[in-house]
């Protein structure tokens, strides 16, 4: 029997093969939990052979439990109960809330004094606000049932403290761990935890994106992949970048049993790159 037997889950953002949500999605799914997937469209890397999420709802049923495939845009508060309740309907309930959704990094990957403000509202649109209406949805599900729950934000070590070029994200990841906060105080007299991921430095396609934002015009986006990870390695006391797994395990003590009086905690996932 698994830790999480008769839970059902919910993790956003798990679309990509080397991603966090998909290791996230698996590991519940070994402990035990049945879960559905999200993701903004059903392929979000068009040009992979990875088949999205219906490939990954199929790796979830290999491993004996229910899945479902919900694709919806976590930032309009329409799609973001419906999805809710579309999992509510379709798997019986709703646990475990993963919101790891977030935007790629693109042109908000600038000085704050060059930054046009619709690649910062596309950023908090998504990082923030759809943090905010995926936990509120679920929330209300959850207090409904009233059987307790779990809620995991997606917050960052940029949550913890900024840098340059990374205004736009720092801020919705700072916003991220205050409304994990909030939600704690808010949601535990109803048994529900609410603590945050802030992940360092993870090996996963989003850190392509990253290269690719900030590499100068003289540099291949995987020169300068390869020298933000080998850097970061030699930065990290743990000597390595992290990976999907090294998350996931994380996740699955914050939506297992053993984390019954953790809550409101944002929790560095980052070999040491950056301690409290």
């Amino acid at each position: 029997m698994g830790i999480l037997d008769g839970k059902v889950a919910l993790v956003t953002g798990a679309g990509g093969r080397n991603g966090i949500g998909r290791a996230v999605a698996l590991r519940l799914a070994e402990d035990g939990a049945d879960v559905a997937v999200n993701d903004l469209v059903v392929k979000p890397r068009a040009g992979s052979d990875w088949d999205g999420l219906p490939a990954l709802v199929r790796e979830i049923e290999a491993l004996g439990r229910r899945s479902l495939a919900v694709t919806a845009d976590v930032g309009d508060a329409a799609q973001a109960q419906a999805m809710i309740a579309g999992v509510v309907d379709g798997l019986g309930s709703l646990d475990i809330l993963v919101t790891n959704a977030g935007t790629p990094a693109g042109r908000d990957r600038v000085a704050i004094v060059e930054l046009e403000e619709q690649h910062w509202d596309r950023v908090l649109r998504v990082n923030a606000k759809g943090t905010f209406l995926c936990c509120q949805a679920a929330a209300r599900s959850m207090i409904a049932a009233g059987r307790g729950g779990r809620i995991i934000t997606m917050s960052s070590v940029s949550g913890k403290q900024g840098r340059a070029r990374f205004g736009a994200y720092a801020a919705s990841k700072f916003a991220v761990i205050g409304l994990t906060q909030a939600l704690a105080h808010e949601l535990g007299p109803h048994g529900i935890t609410v603590n945050a991921l802030c992940p360092g430095v993870i090996d996963t396609e989003r850190y392509d994106d990253i290269a690719n934002a900030t590499r100068d015009p003289d540099t291949t986006t995987e020169e300068r992949l390869a020298s933000l990870l080998s850097g970061a390695a030699r930065a990290t006391p743990l000597g390595r970048v992290g990976n999907a797994a090294d998350v996931a395990r994380v996740a699955a003590f914050l939506a297992g049993p053993d984390s019954d009086f953790v809550t409101g905690l944002a929790v560095p996932v980052a070999g040491g790159l950056y301690m409290q």
